[in-house]
């Protein structure tokens, strides 16, 4: 319903017609505010998934991490670095990653493959002895390879450098004669914390998985892809930091497989013989400026990607 206000007279309507200067300014004043108010809102309203604000330095996870996925492809029994050139001369071993290694492989070769690693940049080799239940080869269904920072001070992990082009590493001890002999390999139960890891396979209950872990040293002497034992060109972090005689940083290589086994661990050998034996080979193939841009964003930034080199 609409009301009329009664008509003034002529005198009356001129006195009101121009306010007071300052009541204008003030009224335009209040509405050069709202209006900024409303576009403020209206803005911050409408803002879809794109406009939404970078990810907040508190949520990124500091740990310093990359990793690659790289599952079984074939068993062969060769080792191209113990055996180079000699097909056949090794206990059986188990392959991921590169899907092209044998005795005869080398940087070239390994370089023209074919890889199941995810990053597929990735054609890196990695191989374990093989694991028997009873006599039956059993393959792991996770195989998980982690490049850490982690084992020495924050300010060597901002030091840390790639892995040169073709190094050749070996970690644990074939040779072990018993779980403490110079062996750094361990086993567990996957969810199953209650099981003390050991150097030897344990018992893991019905329906949980086995696990080997595995840290692959983490300091380079400088100069050498390889070495006649293989692994003097090497070092363990000392005092959270790399000796003297291997002086340059790398990522520290955690190899993480899993079995689909479990029960009385009697039944399982290695090919290299009981569970202390359990070791490891990497041959590297990263490109190199793939490899460069996880460490640096990654590793000597602290932070945790994930496979695609990102976090």
């Amino acid at each position: 319903m609409l009301f009329f206000r009664p008509r003034r007279s002529g005198s009356d309507s001129h006195r009101r017609t121009s306010p007071p200067r300052r009541y204008r300014t003030a009224a335009l004043a209040a509405a050069a505010l709202a209006l900024t108010f409303l576009q403020a809102t209206t803005g911050s309203a409408s803002a879809g998934p794109s406009a939404a604000a970078p990810k907040a330095a508190a949520d990124v996870v500091r740990v310093a991490e990359f990793l690659a996925e790289c599952p079984y492809t074939h068993r062969a029994p060769d080792d191209p670095i113990v055996f180079p050139g000699l097909p056949g001369a090794s206990h059986m071993h188990s392959f991921f990653g590169n899907d092209s290694t044998n005795g005869r492989s080398d940087l070239a070769s390994l370089e023209k493959a074919r890889t199941t690693c995810s990053p597929d940049i990735d054609l890196s080799s990695y191989w374990v002895p093989t694991l028997y239940d009873g006599n039956k080869e059993v393959e792991p269904t996770g195989t998980t390879f982690y490049y850490l920072g982690e084992g020495v001070r924050d300010d060597v992990i901002r030091q840390i450098r790639p892995f040169p082009r073709g190094l050749r590493i070996v970690a644990g001890n074939a040779k072990a004669t018993g779980p403490n002999d110079n062996t750094i390999s361990r086993w567990s139960c996957l969810h199953h914390g209650e099981v003390n890891p050991s150097h030897d396979f344990v018992n893991c209950p019905a329906g949980a998985m086995l696990e080997s872990y595995l840290d692959f040293p983490q300091c380079w002497n400088g100069k050498d892809l390889d070495s006649p034992d293989h692994k003097s060109h090497m070092s363990y972090p000392v005092n959270g930091g790399c000796p003297s005689t291997h002086p340059v940083p790398v990522p520290k290589l955690r190899q993480v497989l899993r079995y689909p086994v479990n029960g009385d661990p009697s039944r399982f050998r290695l090919a290299s013989g009981p569970g202390y034996t359990m070791h490891g080979d990497f041959f590297n193939v990263w490109p190199e400026n793939e490899l460069a841009q996880r460490v640096r964003d990654c590793i000597n930034a602290i932070i945790k990607c994930g496979a695609d080199g990102t976090p």
